[in-house]
């Protein structure tokens, strides 16, 4: 899974604009362009791509915890110059104030189950000996199930839609409250 790969899941899971994305890099107090992000979100086959390096990836997840926990005291933390998915995943695990129960569950939502054990693994020093390298399918499963449980629709983010909405529950509330009349049956 590539660098560019996490940038665009993350984009789409949060809906971040490109103004967005720049904001977040200068969090971490990266400066970026509107173009060098709109390059690292093209597709591959794309002439314009271009690929994004550890430092600026790990420059924007810096800048995603600052956003998501708020500004820490003290001088901005330094971007890793070589990141792994061990790294990324921690880091996305701080931003999104998740714990080990949490990160399972968010996991289920895409369908891969793993035990405690297996999950601290990766969050463990590498020379540590029960040190376990994140390979791609499980951060893959982990960016699948933040996705499916932050991203929100369109139509629930639309303020027009929700005055629809507002409008018709009116409506439906003022047909309840009219007196329906009463039918009896007669003997005969």
């Amino acid at each position: 899974m590539t660098n560019n790969d996490v940038l665009r899941r993350l984009r789409y899971t949060f809906n971040l604009n490109d103004k967005k994305m720049m904001e977040i890099f200068a969090l971490s107090g990266k400066k970026v362009t509107r173009e060098e992000v709109s390059n690292w979100l093209k597709k591959d086959d794309d002439p314009d791509y271009k690929s994004i390096n550890d430092t600026n990836l790990a420059s924007f997840l810096n800048g995603f915890i600052t956003k998501k926990r708020g500004k820490k005291e003290g001088p901005l933390p330094v971007p890793e110059k070589k990141l792994n998915n061990n790294n990324i995943f921690m880091k996305l695990k701080i931003a999104l104030s998740l714990q080990a129960e949490d990160v399972l569950d968010v996991l289920l939502l895409a369908n891969f189950k793993m035990s405690k054990h297996e999950l601290s693994a990766f969050f463990r020093k590498p020379g540590h000996k029960h040190y376990r390298e994140c390979k791609d399918q499980i951060l893959r499963n982990f960016l699948q199930g933040i996705q499916l449980k932050y991203r929100v629709d369109v139509t629930k983010r639309d303020p027009q839609h929700k005055n629809n909405q507002e409008s018709s529950k009116k409506i439906i509330s003022n047909e309840n409250t009219k007196k329906k009349p009463v039918y009896q049956w007669k003997k005969s």
